[in-house]
């Protein structure tokens, strides 16, 4: 908002009033001088030098670029760096960063990143992290344990809430209780299998330990620890910061302790702020709350440059056989530096790249103050001048004038980093049929040692921290002492996106007018409803391929080349979208989606066109490199995102809408993949890909959405009723098929909704074996769809049984990295995520509902779960997502608004109905699913399908 000020009486109006006499001035006119609320323009008019709270201001920068101003400052008594970005957005983020350097690889910056979190001097209470969760609208909160830093980042765009969440965060990191009891939670312990049988058989637990035993089952991370620690193997980056499995048994507490005390201080601190709040409340509070309660210390924590080698080395290291790998017989992995060709680069290249970053800079996205931070996380860590990252522009002018002056400076750069450079390592790793083996026989002889070394007092010990440990995981926790936004703080209502319903070459098209930034954002829906059963499964596949197989007069190389030069990129994906009002009504389609700046829009279109025209289908060799690289992907996604597996095979035969996903992203797309792979002639799919195109893209077929600012959404629509036009020959009129016989349904003018009203859903158990450590487990359960009355009530439940109970049950006792419930797309999920647990996880979501169902909750329970919920529901949605619930879902803002009312209406007694209603035993219809490692009591089970 702009601000009028009279330069005589200093009195002021907005822009928008029609008032212009001064009442102070007896009705004499105003000289009026603008005044501008802006927080970038307000910031520029700090000067360096200037005290503020205990801190000085060192440097302010306007960074037009990015549309915000850079002010660094110092704190003055400790010496801690602090860099506020003040831009015109209200989702503001903080973010404090400690430089992390251990020397060895117990984890110990990343157990003590857990452990801070677990309680403080102000918030005693355990876990306060977790339970803030659940009392602010925060639109992210985490903290990250990097290799030489730790960060610990929140966003919200709630100014009370933003001031709640700093005094948490301060109080965590500086203050923190540091228990014995949190450390054996969330790092490791001896304890016994059955806490409370003091004869079960002694073992490893952690949350932590866990943790990293998951990560190093991915044998991409497993290369890339190795990579790093051998490529620098003088200093920190040697060890794992993340924490060696067999290594953090070594850890003490009192060595977790002495780490805090020598890296969380405030002179080896660096705060980063960003957003339109004001930076003198965030320095204020800093100061008040925390800075002003040290002294400077030298926390020689500096790391010392890794001695160049005088010649290259080579090494080799072994990793578990990836049963899911699209070809068994090539599983080896080679790194090495190499000699780039002394032609140079083309200038189409070098433009291309310039194109990247100007989009980038251009793009506006929801989380700009975490990517920043993350940005300039590892140079500042390093004492590197954060502000000078900022400035891309200023980086860009200077490299276009080295270039000018030097035609020859990238050949310069390459001969000196990579063809005159001795410091190269040459990894390989290959695959140990024992690799697993020989990780479980070395954590079993370390597990042995330790036990040995046990005397019978020792062991009395163990059994009774145990049982403590239990109680006080048990214990019903007082969160009073932690500050919360009240359900009374969320608006009411949410804000109307409007948009133009039209048409373009006969398709219905949305257009939403927003501030883009000078980007134009096209996307467009093209409806499988009309491809034959048998092509499903090549549906994924055929989207990854299509954008990377060069087009028309085009090769792959000419393609996207020509992408990275005229748009910010081309992409293809599958949809698969339930409907709002019935369960087994569902639209199935893939979406197209590109974006660029607007002086880019005819090209954008073009390539589009090449794409739906002139597809090139018939270069095995490169077909078989996307296939190879797409079931690689998948394969390595599994142990990373394992719940996401177990959740989609879970619901698979409990809705229409489940079984789709199943087959075109779960286990079964991962294991069709790895056949297609597996095919020493590939000629059969080159065939079916061109019967995939002429049903997908198809103009009769498709509805489209454009987001661009007002100036340029009439040309938008002009290039878009010409791409239309251009690839009208595409149209052809086929009848719909119609799976298992029945009738389509058309609901409304754009989407195309498929009706299965003869879907039974059934319930089935399914085991996938796999060669992880620790399991993934999922229930779900079939439920209502979004429009029903019950809807809200059970996403409500669903986040009061993660907060108040499962994650107790699941991470905190169970020593699961993470674990809970959610509820969408008609079904009911509960999940756990790298769980040394399975079948004890099962019995937990069983003891979930009777505990939901026994009504043991607070009305404060309630608000708090509602807070979380609505942090989701009001998280900012960029100017490219605005619009996109409707165009995708058909969910309006109408509808929307119908929801928020309806969960601000949730009572007890809802949630004690839908609890009894859907997930009680004989009222539920459920499917389970478990990804883990071998399982006896499970594979022996007849009820459960092995895989």
């Amino acid at each position: 908002m702009n601000i009028l000020t009279c330069k005589i009486c200093s009195c002021a109006t907005s822009l928008l009033t029609s008032v212009f006499l001064c009442p102070r001035l007896n009705g004499q006119q105003h000289t009026w001088k603008l005044k501008s609320t802006s927080a970038r323009e307000k910031a520029v008019h700090y000067q360096p030098g200037q005290k503020i709270h205990g801190f000085t201001v060192r440097e302010v920068v306007a960074v037009p670029d990015l549309f915000l101003t850079a002010v660094k400052l110092t704190h003055d008594k400790t010496g801690a760096q602090y860099l506020h970005a003040a831009r015109d957005d209200s989702n503001n983020l903080f973010s404090v960063q400690f430089r992390t350097t251990p020397m060895d690889s117990t984890g110990v910056p990343h157990i003590l990143e857990h452990t801070v979190l677990c309680g403080s001097e102000r918030y005693p209470c355990r876990d306060p992290f977790f339970k803030m969760l659940n009392r602010s609208l925060s639109t992210f909160m985490n903290a990250f344990t990097a290799s030489d830093y730790t960060m610990y980042p929140f966003s919200t765009q709630n100014g009370k809430d933003f001031q709640n969440l700093v005094s948490v965060y301060l109080d965590a990191v500086f203050f923190p209780c540091l228990r014995e009891q949190d450390f054996r939670q969330e790092g490791w312990r001896l304890e016994n299998e059955n806490p409370t049988d003091a004869d079960s058989p002694l073992m490893f637990k952690g949350v932590v330990f866990n943790e990293m035993k998951g990560a190093f089952s991915y044998n991409e991370r497993v290369y890339a620890q190795h990579l790093q620690n051998k490529l620098y193997p003088n200093h920190t980056y040697s060890v794992v910061s993340g924490g060696e499995p067999l290594a953090i048994p070594d850890l003490t507490w009192e060595q977790l302790r002495q780490f805090h005390a020598t890296h969380y201080h405030p002179s080896n601190a660096r705060f980063f702020t960003y957003g339109d709040l004001p930076l003198e409340q965030h320095l204020k509070q800093i100061e008040e709350e925390a800075l002003s309660k040290f002294e400077s210390i030298n926390p020689n924590t500096e790391v010392p440059s890794q001695p160049r080698w005088s010649s290259p080395r080579e090494d080799h290291v072994t990793c578990s056989p990836d049963a899911l790998a699209p070809d068994p017989a090539r599983q080896n992995t080679l790194c090495v530096s190499y000699l780039l060709g002394e032609n140079g680069f083309e200038e189409e290249r070098i433009e291309a790249l310039l194109h990247k970053i100007e989009i980038q800079m251009k793009h506006q996205s929801t989380n700009f103050g975490l990517s920043l931070a993350s940005y300039i996380a590892s140079s500042w860590n390093h004492d590197g001048d954060p502000v000078e990252l900022l400035q891309i522009n200023k980086s860009v002018s200077q490299f276009r004038q080295a270039l000018a002056e030097n035609p020859r400076f990238l050949q310069d750069k390459v001969r000196h980093y990579f063809k005159e450079n001795t410091h190269k390592l040459t990894l390989s790793m290959s695959p140990d049929e024992a690799y697993q083996e020989k990780q479980a026989q070395a954590e079993e002889e370390k597990l042995q040692r330790k036990i040995q070394a046990l005397s019978d007092a020792d062991r009395k010990q163990i059994y009774e921290k145990g049982l403590e440990l239990l109680a006080a995981q048990t214990k019903t926790q007082d969160a009073s002492c932690l500050p919360a936004l009240r359900v009374s703080d969320i608006e009411p209502t949410i804000p109307v996106t409007p948009v133009q319903i039209s048409t373009a070459g006969g398709a219905p098209v949305q257009y939403c007018e927003q501030p883009t930034n000078g980007l134009v954002y096209f996307r467009a829906m093209c409806s499988l409803n009309t491809l034959p059963e048998e092509l499903r499964l090549y549906v994924p596949l055929f989207c990854s391929v299509i954008t990377k197989m060069g087009c028309a007069a085009l090769d792959y190389r000419q393609q996207a080349q020509q992408m990275e030069l005229r748009t910010g990129g081309m992409s293809v994906s599958t949809q698969v979208i339930p409907d709002s009002t019935q369960l087994d009504m569902y639209e199935q389609g893939v979406l197209l989606f590109s974006s660029c700046l607007e002086r880019n829009l005819p090209h954008m279109f073009h390539l589009w066109s090449d794409i739906f025209n002139s597809p090139h289908f018939d270069d095995e060799e490169r077909l078989r490199v996307l296939v190879m690289m797409s079931a690689q992907e998948l394969a390595n996604g599994i142990s990373y995102s394992g719940h996401m597996y177990a959740m989609t095979r879970a619901g698979r035969h409990l809705t229409p809408v489940g079984d789709l996903q199943e087959t075109f992203g779960g286990m079964e797309q991962v294991k069709f993949m790895k056949r297609i792979a597996e095919m020493s002639d590939l000629s059969q799919v080159i065939r079916t890909l061109p019967r995939i195109r002429k049903h997908l893209l198809n103009p009769d077929n498709m509805r489209c959405a454009v987001n661009a600012t007002p100036q340029k959404m009439s040309d938008s629509a002009a290039q878009l009723e010409s791409f239309m036009k251009e690839i009208a020959e595409n149209r052809k009129q086929r009848k719909p098929v119609r799976k298992n016989n029945n009738p389509l349904n058309h609901s409304g003018p754009t989407r195309k909704l498929i009706s299965e009203l003869n879907f039974h859903p059934c319930q089935m158990k399914t085991f996938f074996q796999m060669p992880f450590p620790v399991n993934f487990v999922s229930e779900s359960v079939r439920t209502v769809p979004f429009s029903h009355e019950d809807y809200a009530s059970l996403c409500v439940l669903a986040r009061l049984m993660t907060a108040k109970f499962l994650h107790g049950e699941i991470r905190e006792k169970g020593g699961a990295y993470g674990g809970g419930a959610r509820m969408g797309g008609g079904l009911f999920s509960f999940y756990s995520y790298r769980d040394p647990n399975s079948v004890q996880t099962l019995s937990a979501f069983r003891r979930g509902v009777d505990w939901a169902k026994s009504g043991q909750f607070t009305q404060q329970d309630i608000d708090e779960a509602k807070l979380s919920i609505f942090s989701a529901v009001d998280a900012p949605v960029s100017p490219a997502g605005k619009g996109m619930g409707r165009f995708l879902s058909g969910v309006t803002d109408e509808m929307k608004q119908h929801h928020r009312e309806r969960l601000f209406a949730v009572a007890h007694k809802n949630l004690v109905e839908v609890a009894e209603s859907y997930l009680g035993v004989g009222q539920r219809t459920c499917g389970v699913a478990i990804l883990g490692p071998e399982n006896e009591t499970i594979q022996k089970d007849p009820q459960w399908i092995v895989k």
